[in-house]
């Protein structure tokens, strides 16, 4: 990201438009006091609702005060919120890659629907926001996260409470290719013990998402020190994975209910796993006729099914 300058010649603020506003939000977020940092988190999200909403339903929805809007548009070198809202509105104004921003900016807040309408409607996002994650660099950053991977010694895998099913799926079907895969899964809190047999030949698969959970903060910054490749699946360019990554792959987590979606970080997951299938296939193909094999002496699978009297 080519550096910000952080202070303004007198009438220059007029000048400033939403993607430096957004470069400005991430060069400074560290800097930020945290009810700055939510409001200014809110904004990187959600840029289509800073055109749509008033100040006072944007402090809303991001759970803080409108005063704190007002000053973190100080804080950012604008004069006023207005600034920002108009400079998200003439973005808007341009063709957007930003599927699932339209798609949510196009709901009415605490509108009634039916059951069916809402399921549709979350199906509909999730769609979307999978097709974003084929745009922009993203491809080149899932081909660079799994040549980091192929090319370790050995694969420490982390994800912590809701992320964890994400990381326990990487690990089973990375498993499945071969040996190196360890998940740091947190049984009899021994979560960070593997860790002490890293090197900086090996890597770490990271996932957190947004609310971040302190432990998998604390071990990736750990590995990071020990010299270990991060990768990290998180899902804002603010996450504090992000400085720790040596590739970081972002993903969106609105899902249109009250809970966060893992869906997005489930996919680039199977990507990878399959990107690592393709690099070396004739190894993969023999280390899933051993995994087959296996499965088939020990009867993990049923082979018939039982008959059903109706």
């Amino acid at each position: 990201m080519a550096k910000i300058v952080t202070n303004f010649e007198p009438g220059m603020k007029h000048l400033l438009h939403e993607n430096s506003a957004r470069e400005r939000i991430v060069e400074l977020f560290e800097q930020m006091p945290g009810k700055l940092q939510i409001a200014a988190r809110y904004i990187l999200d959600h840029p289509s609702e800073v055109a749509l909403n008033s100040m006072r339903d944007l402090a809303a929805k991001a759970g803080v005060q409108p005063s704190t809007m007002t000053r973190l548009s100080k804080f950012l070198g604008y004069d006023g919120f207005n600034a920002i809202r108009d400079a998200h509105a003439n973005a808007m104004r341009k063709p957007s890659e930003g599927f699932a921003a339209r798609a949510q900016a196009s709901g009415v807040a605490g509108q009634a629907v039916e059951a069916s309408d809402m399921a549709r409607d979350m199906l509909s996002v999730l769609g979307q926001q999978l097709m974003q994650l084929g745009t922009g660099d993203m491809l080149a950053k899932l081909c660079e996260a799994a040549e980091h991977l192929d090319t370790a010694r050995r694969v420490y895998v982390l994800g912590l409470r809701s992320t964890h099913s994400v990381a326990w799926n990487f690990h089973y079907v990375l498993s499945l290719l071969g040996d190196k895969a360890v998940l740091l899964d947190g049984t009899a809190n021994t979560a960070g013990d593997a860790l002490i047999w890293a090197t900086d030949e090996d890597a770490l698969l990271c996932v957190s998402l947004n609310p971040y959970v302190v432990q998998t903060l604390k071990m990736a910054e750990l590995a990071r020190g020990k010299g270990l490749k991060v990768i990290s699946v998180t899902d804002s360019v603010v996450s504090p994975l992000v400085n720790l990554s040596d590739t970081a792959l972002l993903c969106p987590i609105e899902s249109g209910s009250f809970f966060h979606t893992l869906t997005p970080a489930l996919a680039i997951s199977e990507v990878l796993c399959a990107l690592l299938a393709h690099r070396n296939r004739a190894a993969a193909v023999e280390a899933l006729r051993k995994a087959d094999e296996h499965m088939l002496a020990t009867d993990v699978y049923a082979q018939t099914l039982p008959k059903r009297d109706f």
